[in-house]
Parts: C-alpha cells; sequence; structure tokens
C-alpha cells in the first residue's frame, strides 16, 4: 500500500511545479520535438530537459527519438484531467477568497 501512496505522491509531486505545468500543457495537442518545447515554454534547453526526464520517470511522458531529433507526448491523457481538477479547484477557491473580502 505504501509503494503506491509514494508513486501516487511522486505522478502530483511532478506535476506540483509551473515549468512541468507548461510542458503538460504545451503537448496537450499531441506529441513535440524537444527543439519546440523549451523556446515555447521560455526556458533554457537544459532546465527544460531536466523536467522532460522526471516527467518521463514517474510516467507521465513518452519519449521516442526519430533520427537526431527526441520526442514526447503525454503518455495517459488522464494527466490532462488531474491538471484541470487542480485549475477549478484554484477557480473556486479564488472565487470563495473574493466573496470573503468583499464581504469584510
Amino acid at each position: 500500500m505504501s509503494d503506491t501512496l509514494t508513486y501516487s505522491a511522486d505522478i502530483l509531486k511532478a506535476l506540483g511545479q509551473p515549468t512541468r505545468l507548461k510542458i503538460v500543457d504545451f503537448l496537450r495537442d499531441g506529441e513535440r520535438c524537444v527543439c519546440e518545447i523549451f523556446p515555447a515554454i521560455g526556458e533554457e534547453q537544459s532546465n527544460t530537459s531536466r523536467h522532460l526526464n522526471l516527467l518521463l520517470a514517474v510516467g507521465i511522458l513518452s519519449r521516442r527519438k526519430e533520427g537526431l531529433k527526441i520526442y514526447y507526448a503525454i503518455k495517459h491523457p488522464e494527466v490532462l484531467e488531474i491538471v484541470e481538477l487542480a485549475s477549478a479547484l484554484m477557480r473556486q477557491e479564488i472565487g470563495l477568497r473574493s466573496r470573503l473580502l468583499k464581504a469584510i
């Protein structure tokens, strides 16, 4: 049981970082080359590669090589549901806090 909880926590930790969320969002529409990813998210190639490797290691992304190019894709579309749920929770929380502030 603790191994499954640890793995679940690893997935959530991997998604709990802004650069990695930018990567997942950029890959939302399908597979992309590393050469497209780092300029699109505004990060250095080395930093982007580190984040891509972490997302790959926890099973969020898949990778394939074609010649000299390396392509990444979202391995499990359910990851996008997790991101959407987090966004929905954030919007709800902002709404609640906004109403509380207006009530003060």
